[in-house]
């Protein structure tokens, strides 16, 4: 079973250089609405082979190479990362003979805002370059986005509320066709040690709720349970995650499926990460397990 499928609808996530600064606490942007909770239950399980290795330039550049084997295919890259006071500049060149470059200017005309501009070498229809704007406020927390091209796509999401409760909307909307092509919501409260979403997804077809829960400093509980109207099926995700001493984790999850998965990841020396992974069909035993390593160094 792949289980890929199983994962809620990706979000989009922030262009290189968009990570929010830091700035003025609010509800943070749309992509943040049940964030723990993905981050705990699908970030770092693989099922292949990934290695990443970055290193700093003379003139302070971050250099950044990384390869994935997948199904017998290498995919790879390399991306240079340049920092300045109010900008950054990322050229990222990929295994597909693309280039993308894009420009983040932090603090653009005031406070929270911030200006994003990325632009993709060849330049094709299927892959056009596009220019974002990020505002957080106390208060909200807003992204808008067009590409570059004669009939772009836009792209807007905006969260409202503070950082304990808040409620958000996300949107793209296909200027060639005339018709929307995304539209969800979601909704979160949080508060110290407990994080809990709701979100409805691909254009009111799932409806998802999601639970974080800190137990302690170093255990993590979480779940998530989706509901497709489409097709009336229903997918439950439970995870934890502990740490055995400050520089190993193990994670666990489970869903209704039957798939069985878990990590164990350990960093040798300061962001230095090793992650192997494995993943079982409880339900066809017969079938081979999967395996996954990752390896990140940055010396």
């Amino acid at each position: 079973m792949d289980y890929s499928k199983l994962a809620p609808t990706p979000v989009p996530a922030p262009a290189p250089g968009a990570v929010p600064a830091a700035g003025p606490v609010g509800p943070g942007l749309y992509t943040e609405i049940g964030k723990k909770a993905r981050d705990l239950l699908y970030k770092d399980y693989h099922t292949d082979q990934k290695f990443t290795l970055t290193t700093t330039a003379a003139n302070g550049a971050a250099i950044t190479v990384a390869g994935t084997k997948k199904n017998e295919v290498v995919f790879s890259e390399i991306q240079s990362q340049l920092k300045g006071k109010k900008y950054t500049v990322d050229v990222k060149a990929t295994s597909d003979s693309k280039v993308i470059t894009t420009v983040t200017i932090n603090e653009l005309y005031t406070p929270g805002l911030k200006g994003i501009i990325s632009v993709p070498t060849p330049y094709q229809k299927s892959s056009t370059g596009k220019v974002e704007l990020q505002y957080l406020h106390p208060h909200a927390g807003i992204n808008a986005s067009v590409g570059l091209n004669a009939n772009p796509l836009v792209n807007f999401s905006g969260v409202f509320g503070t950082k304990a409760i808040a409620l958000g909307v996300d949107a793209a909307f296909d200027t060639a066709s005339g018709d929307f092509t995304k539209y969800n919501a979601g909704l979160s409260h949080t508060n110290q040690d407990l994080t809990a979403s709701l979100n409805l997804n691909n254009k009111g077809d799932t409806l998802a709720a999601s639970y974080y829960h800190q137990v302690h400093g170093t255990t993590v509980v979480g779940a998530e349970i989706a509901h497709t109207f489409s097709s009336n099926e229903n997918t439950l995700t439970i995870g934890s995650q502990h740490e055995l001493d400050p520089l190993t984790t193990v994670k666990a999850r489970f869903n209704n499926f039957g798939i069985a998965s878990a990590l164990l990841q350990h960093a040798w020396r300061p962001k230095s990460l090793i992650t192997f992974s494995t993943e079982i069909d409880t339900k066809a035993i017969e079938k081979s397990p999967k395996f996954g390593l990752a390896l990140s160094l940055k010396p």
